[in-house]
């Protein structure tokens, strides 16, 4: 099987075997394991800026210099929950749905029925990627783990004998449309995103079906540049070997029961597409939301070579997605 990078619109610096299994070593968790090859973008200390109000006062305040901070399990979302027991969320995706204009937050309120006060807000030092499994897109049946095949006519000219003669060669190349979104760290990139409160309450069963993802405290800032005195929880890329000690608890039957009963060897790939119709409900939620939103994560969203954009892909290999209407019965919750 060749490479999905000798395609012409994909550059993956990374490429990781599909049928990959979790090494017996793991790595100690780190910020940096992230994505191993970005630079540590919070080295450097943050911009100093008046501070919006938030919803509620942090127990404790927290200095942004200690700003970002994984949260590895349920007690340590203590640190960030208000004096009024709220926690705020930061959506980036399909957390992007929503409007400014009094109407409903279509994917956020299904996702949180009582969220409150939703905003749209900025994130400095991260960028988006289409880089993991999800089993989701699987259990809803919107997953295409296809293969295509390629041909490719080669045409040689003999100049001594006065013929041409033609050869065809073939080349196999796996598409699989399973990716689902997440963060990563990045100095130069800024999104905008989405703000909101839930309840306390509510941590477990967010915790539960964001499974895969590491859990990071961030600050967002106003449009106006005024960071929030409050953190916001942001889900963020995580690692095969570190889900699997954590998440897992290094149990093999609970890794099947979440990924492996779906042929899933690997979560986090950079040689796999978006899912096609998530793909096109966070386009829409975020056209939904505002222009800026819109351009914002058409140009400031990536496939997992981080070099091509969601603009661009949208406009080549990609095109078609946004005319593709998802499942009768899954219209309303990928319908932007």
């Amino acid at each position: 099987m060749r490479e999905l990078s000798h395609l012409s619109f994909l550059h993956f610096p990374d490429m990781i075997p599909l049928t990959s299994t979790i090494p017996p070593h793991f790595p100690r968790a780190s910020l940096h394991y992230l994505h191993p090859t970005l630079p540590c973008p919070f080295s450097s200390p943050p911009r100093r800026r008046l501070s919006a109000m938030p919803i509620g006062d942090s127990p404790t305040p927290l200095r942004q210099s200690s700003l970002p901070f994984e949260l590895k399990d349920k007690s340590d979302f203590d640190q960030i929950v208000s004096s009024d027991e709220l926690v705020s969320v930061c959506g980036f995706g399909s957390l992007l749905s929503g409007s400014m204009n009094g109407s409903a937050e279509r994917s956020a309120r299904s996702t949180f029925p009582d969220l409150i006060n939703f905003r749209i807000a900025k994130l400095n030092g991260f960028r988006r990627v289409f880089a993991h499994a999800a089993p989701i897109f699987f259990e809803r049946g919107i997953a295409k783990p296809e293969t295509k095949v390629v041909f490719l006519f080669c045409l040689f000219f003999c100049q001594k004998l006065f013929f041409f003669f033609c050869t065809i060669s073939w080349h196999m190349y796996t598409f699989l449309e399973i990716s689902s979104l997440s963060v990563e760290p990045c100095e130069s990139e800024t999104l905008i995103v989405t703000t909101f409160e839930i309840q306390k309450s509510e941590i477990p069963a967010f915790i539960e079906r964001e499974h895969e993802f590491r859990f990071l405290a961030v600050i967002p800032e106003t449009l106006n540049g005024l960071f929030y005195t409050t953190p916001a929880v942001l889900c963020a890329r995580y690692s095969d070997e570190e889900y699997f000690l954590n998440r897992c608890k290094g149990s093999e039957d609970i890794l099947f029961q979440r990924y492996g009963k779906y042929g899933i060897t690997k979560i986090w790939m950079d040689d796999i597409l978006p899912c096609r119709a998530y793909l096109r409900h966070c386009v829409l939620a975020a056209k939904n939301l505002s222009d800026m939103a819109y351009d914002n994560f058409l140009d400031h969203t990536f496939l997992g070579d981080r070099s091509t954009t969601i603009r661009e892909y949208l406009a080549t290999s990609g095109s078609g997605i946004m005319e593709e209407e998802p499942p009768e019965d899954l219209k309303h919750r990928y319908g932007g």
